[in-house]
C-alpha cells in the first residue's frame, strides 16, 4: 500500500428514509458494497447522475460520513478511528459543489487563512501560506475583497485555495463547476489539471459532466451506489449506449462519431475528443 494514498474495501453506507406517516422507514442503501484504490498523483473522475451514490462517497473519503459496512483507508488510516480524522483531514480536503456552503471569511485571505489556523499553524506560516495559493489560483490581486462581491468561478477558487492552504495531498472536488458559468467552468477546470500536473495533487473529481473526465487517468462510473464501470476515458465512454442506459451523456464527439458509424462511417470507436474526432474526418476530405 506504499503508493495508494486512498483504499476503500466493500464500503457500505446505509441511511434511514422517512417518507409521509411511514413510521419504520425505508432502507437506502446510498453506497453499496464499493471497492477502489487510488494512487498518489493520480486524477480520478467519478461519474454518475444524481442519487447514484457519488456524492456520499465523496463524503467517506475525509471522514465527513463514515462506513455502515466497510472500510475506507486514508494514508493508511481508518476513517472509523476518531482518533485518526484530524490527520485524515488534512490529507484529503474536500470543495463541495457551492462555495458559499465553504466560504465562512468576511475578506479573502482571512477565509483561506481559516484552515491552517484551526489545525494549528503558526501564523507566520499561515499568511505565507495564504498569499502562495491565492498567487497559485490567480485571487491574489482579490485578497482584501469581500467574498461577496466575486463571481462564482472567484469563490470557487478561493474555495479551493482555502483548501490548498492547509497543504493536503489529496483534493476531493464535488460537482466543483455546477453552479457555474462557462468560463468559471473552465477557469476551475484548468487550475484543478495544473494542481495536479504540476504540484502532483491526488485529485478525485465527481461529477456527471463528461467532458470534465477527458484528462482523467481513471473514471469510474456509479449506479444506485455500486461501481458499475471503471477504466481510462477511452474504455468508458466506448460503451456509448451503456452510459446512456444509466441516464448519462457522453462526450459531443464521441456521441457524434458514434452516430457516424451508425450511418457506416468508418470512424475509431474509441474517439473521445473533438480534435481526434476533426482527424478521423479529414481522412474522407
Amino acid at each position: 500500500m506504499k503508493n495508494l494514498i486512498l483504499k476503500i474495501k466493500d464500503l457500505k453506507h446505509e441511511y434511514i428514509s422517512y417518507q409521509d406517516e411511514d413510521e419504520k422507514g425505508t432502507v437506502v442503501h446510498a453506497v453499496d458494497g464499493v471497492s477502489l484504490d487510488v494512487q498518489r498523483g493520480q486524477f480520478i473522475a467519478i461519474l454518475g447522475h444524481n442519487g447514484s451514490g457519488k456524492s456520499s462517497l465523496a463524503k467517506h473519503l475525509n471522514g465527513l460520513l463514515v462506513p455502515s459496512e466497510g472500510t475506507v483507508f486514508v494514508e493508511n488510516m481508518d476513517t472509523k478511528d476518531p482518533k485518526n480524522m484530524l490527520d485524515i483531514r488534512q490529507s484529503v480536503g474536500i470543495v463541495f459543489q457551492n462555495p458559499d456552503n465553504q466560504i465562512v471569511g468576511s475578506i479573502v485571505e482571512e477565509d483561506v487563512g481559516f484552515g491552517p489556523e484551526n489545525i494549528g499553524i503558526p501564523t507566520d506560516e499561515i499568511w505565507e501560506r495564504v498569499s502562495r495559493v491565492l498567487e497559485g489560483v490567480g485571487m491574489h490581486a482579490y485578497r482584501k475583497s469581500s467574498p461577496n462581491n466575486l463571481s462564482g468561478g472567484q469563490k470557487q477558487r478561493v474555495a479551493i485555495a482555502g483548501i490548498m492552504a492547509m497543504e493536503p495531498e489529496c483534493i476531493v472536488l464535488d460537482e466543483p463547476t455546477a453552479m457555474l458559468d462557462p468560463k468559471g467552468r473552465q477557469d476551475v477546470l484548468n487550475l484543478v489539471k495544473r494542481l495536479n500536473q504540476e504540484k502532483k495533487i491526488t485529485i478525485i473529481l465527481i461529477t456527471h459532466n463528461m467532458d470534465e473526465v477527458l484528462p482523467a487517468d481513471q473514471v469510474f462510473v456509479m449506479n444506485q451506489g455500486k461501481v458499475t464501470m471503471s477504466g481510462t476515458p477511452k474504455e468508458v465512454f466506448y460503451h456509448v449506449d451503456e452510459l446512456k442506459k444509466l441516464g448519462l451523456e457522453v462526450p459531443f464527439a464521441t456521441d457524434l462519431a458514434y452516430e457516424l458509424r451508425k450511418e457506416g462511417i468508418e470512424l475509431s470507436p474509441d474517439i473521445i475528443s473533438k480534435k481526434e474526432l476533426v482527424e478521423e474526418l479529414c481522412q474522407y476530405v
